[in-house]
């Protein structure tokens, strides 16, 4: 089929540096027949996959999106584990649980809490120079929305919220 070839090759050109990535690594575990990583990574890409082509209009996602899809991926793995141990079944938690360590090694190293603490008090600066008064809780949106985009998907927005609403 002449068509999917070419239509492959003019997807790549947009694709993200994490995408393309993902897709090394899961060709490379169809090589080395790791079915752990095969699985996982099929079921991101599927993820992705899905999340480009919804909406109106087909898109490319960003890195900082695909990073935003692997942390809820990695997150619904952890969820799941819990089920999972909390009805006895502990060989199919420690699936869920390599599955999330597997998904978590794409994403960026977390910020410990002193350097969320950090993001949040540069946000709330910022907030403040811009307003030209230090922000209160109804800036907090403003605040979260400068602490998010500095954080950069290495704090999740629970941790980030409760250090901008400590800070307010």
């Amino acid at each position: 089929m002449w068509w999917a070839h070419s239509h492959q090759a003019a997807s790549v050109t947009g694709m993200s540096e994490l995408k393309a990535r993902l897709r090394a690594d899961m060709t490379a575990a169809m090589k080395s027949k790791d079915t752990l990583v095969l699985a996982t990574l099929r079921m991101v890409l599927a993820a992705i996959q899905t999340a480009e082509t919804s909406g109106t209009e087909a898109h490319d996602l960003t890195d900082a999106q695909v990073i935003s899809l692997l942390q809820k991926e990695a997150k619904k793995r952890n969820e799941a584990a819990v089920y999972y141990e909390q009805a006895g079944r502990g060989e199919l938690a420690a699936n869920e649980h390599a599955e999330e360590a597997v998904i978590e090694s794409y994403l960026p190293t977390p910020l410990d809490d002193a350097e969320v603490a950090e993001v949040a008090d540069t946000a709330i600066a910022q907030v403040a120079q811009e307003n030209g008064e230090r922000p209160g809780m109804k800036q907090m949106g403003q605040v979260m929305k400068i602490a998010t985009a500095l954080a950069n998907g290495k704090a999740d927005g629970s941790r980030l919220s409760a250090a901008v609403r400590a800070r307010l």
